[in-house]
């Protein structure tokens, strides 16, 4: 009976903590996005590194490392991945309580051009999650990405282009262990940007992305590298 008491006083805390998240203040992610393709192979690397603030920076939301082998079949314009990602994952306002995560993750990667401007990209990903004091989880993402350079035709050099995506996560258990569960609807994600091509291996862009949970919304800036080398 104590244990079951204590427990719920726990899955209390940990609800109240994130009910108490600051809706109406912008939060930050700064982002290094990675692509390598092996010379003369269908195999390569990719992954991401990112620093997720609660209010810009001072207060950190995530730390994320996450990096995976591709390999892209001839002709067939996909590119899977087989990845991993470690998460350290902190809670809003003045506590420095962070809790981590193990993630492996497959995906697939589908670009499509729909006439001479609009560069789409569809990426599916299945997620397997070790989250601490949490039992196994998994997770079902799908995002749609679209970019549109504005004063070319291409995404070449010098090209300033717009950046818009929307991303939909669904968990695959609701059971999360000891007596706790979680939506069938994780979140979603919707962001607006600018771009603007460096050079043939180098982007960067600036946006605005909302996230919305079960139980908040909140949005965030976000400043990101792109680097294919």
């Amino acid at each position: 009976m104590k244990l079951k008491l204590l427990l719920l006083v726990l899955f209390a805390c940990l609800y109240n903590s994130y009910a108490q998240v600051d809706e109406s203040q912008t939060g930050a992610w700064y982002m290094y996005f990675y692509n390598h393709q092996f010379k003369e192979s269908q195999f390569g690397i990719q992954g991401d590194f990112q620093y997720r603030d609660w209010q810009g920076i001072g207060d950190m939301e995530q730390l994320m490392l996450r990096s995976g082998l591709t390999f892209t079949p001839k002709d067939s314009g996909v590119m899977f991945t087989l990845g991993y990602a470690n998460i350290t994952t902190g809670q809003f306002g003045e506590s420095d309580d962070t809790f981590g995560e193990h993630r492996i993750y497959q995906e697939a990667l589908i670009p499509q051009k729909l006439g001479n401007r609009f560069y789409l990209a569809h990426r599916f990903r299945y997620e397997q999650r070790f989250v601490e004091n949490q039992d196994f989880r998994t997770r079902y993402r799908y995002n749609l990405f679209l970019n549109m350079p504005l004063n070319k035709k291409d995404l070449t050099p010098k090209a300033i282009y717009a950046a818009l995506y929307n991303e939909l996560f669904i968990n695959g258990q609701m059971d999360i262990g000891d007596n706790r569960t979680v939506e069938l609807f994780d979140r979603n994600r919707t962001y607006l940007g600018m771009g603007y091509v460096l050079n043939p291996t180098i982007r960067f862009q600036l946006g605005w992305m909302n996230q919305k949970t079960e139980n908040w919304g909140k949005g965030q800036w976000q400043l990101s590298m792109h680097h294919n080398f």
